[in-house]
C-alpha cells in the first residue's frame, strides 16, 4: 500500500509559504508608508515647482484621498507620465510662418525729405 504524505504541523514546509506571504504583504505596507512619508514633502512645493515635476494641487490631493496602504507614489508618477506624454510641441510651421527681420531681395528704403541721421 502505498502512503500519502499530508504535512503536519510540525513540518517546516507547512509555516514556510504563509510566512513568507506575510512578510512580503509586510515589506510591500512598509514600503507604502515610507513612499506615503516621502511624497507628503511636495505638498511644500509651490506650484511652479508641482509644474516642473508635471504634477498639480489636485494629484497630491488625489493620490492622499487613496487608502492608507495604497501607494500614492503610484498615482503621481503615473499623472506625470501621462502629462510628459501628452505634452504640446511647438509646431514647426509656426515658427517658419513669423515674418523676417531680414530685409527681402526687393526691399528698398522709402524716400523721405528728412536728412540722412534721421531716416530709419
Amino acid at each position: 500500500m502505498a502512503s500519502t504524505h499530508c504535512p503536519s504541523a510540525a513540518s517546516p514546509h507547512f509555516f514556510s509559504t504563509p510566512l513568507s506571504a506575510l512578510l512580503a504583504s509586510l515589506r510591500k505596507l512598509v514600503l507604502t508608508l515610507k513612499n506615503r512619508r516621502q511624497a507628503a514633502k511636495l505638498a511644500d512645493m509651490d506650484e511652479r515647482m508641482l509644474r516642473d515635476i508635471g504634477l498639480t494641487r489636485s494629484d497630491l490631493r488625489d493620490a492622499y484621498a487613496e487608502p492608507l496602504w495604497r501607494d500614492p507614489t503610484d498615482i503621481l508618477a503615473g499623472r506625470a507620465r501621462d502629462r510628459r506624454q501628452h505634452r504640446s510641441t511647438p509646431d514647426s510651421k509656426a515658427f517658419l510662418a513669423s515674418p523676417s527681420l531680414v530685409p527681402h531681395d526687393g526691399f528698398t528704403v522709402p524716400d523721405t525729405n528728412r536728412p540722412s541721421r534721421h531716416t530709419v
